[in-house]
């Protein structure tokens, strides 16, 4: 009878132990890695026709804080099992008062190096809304453990605009918020 109430017992209360050792593990290795960058838009004028270009900007090299974040985790880049696209929010940051009414769209593409030679879109907005000094484009659902193992990565941002155009060059910046999930060393 004992044997009998013993073992539910004990396979309950390593069930409750493993539970809570598997979150717990999974709570240290599940991380954020949160990045910023810059870039330019240039100025383009009022466009006749009614039809806006499409610009693509060349790369944009992002010093990532993924290595610092790795060893602050006690992992390595060598260790990321999954990468994902949280959020990645533009804010114009120059001149004053300027909102995003001259872009129709934007896409941002990475890679791992300049050239672009894997580059794989990383998040879009389409349309974009008026009157925004700040808008959040929409991640694209890719893995993205390559391009945040290393250092650095590139990205490539196509903008169509609207017949409005831009008066003057705009700068943007990029704020990226990625999910991790890594092995510890």
């Amino acid at each position: 009878m004992k044997k009998t109430l013993f073992a539910p017992a004990l396979l309950v209360l390593a069930l409750l132990l493993g539970t809570v050792g598997c979150k717990k593990i999974l709570g240290l290795l599940t991380f954020q890695i949160n990045d910023s960058t810059s870039f330019q838009l240039p100025a383009t004028g009022p466009l006749p026709g009614g039809i806006g270009p499409v610009i693509t900007l060349p790369g944009v090299t992002v010093n990532s804080t993924a290595s610092s974040t790795y060893q602050n985790n006690n992992t390595a880049g060598d260790y990321v099992q999954d990468v994902t696209l949280d959020r990645l929010a533009l804010t114009i940051t120059d001149p004053a008062g300027q909102n995003f009414d001259f872009v129709k769209s934007i896409s941002i593409s990475i890679s791992t190096d300049a050239a672009g030679t894997n580059k794989v879109l990383l998040a879009s907005l389409n349309p974009v809304p008026t009157g925004q000094t700040t808008i959040e484009l929409k991640p694209a659902d890719q893995k993205l453990d390559v391009f945040l193992r290393g250092g650095n990565y590139t990205l490539f941002t196509t903008v169509e605009m609207t017949p409005l155009g831009l008066r003057q060059a705009t700068t943007v910046r990029a704020d990226s918020r990625f999910n991790v999930k890594a092995n510890s060393k």
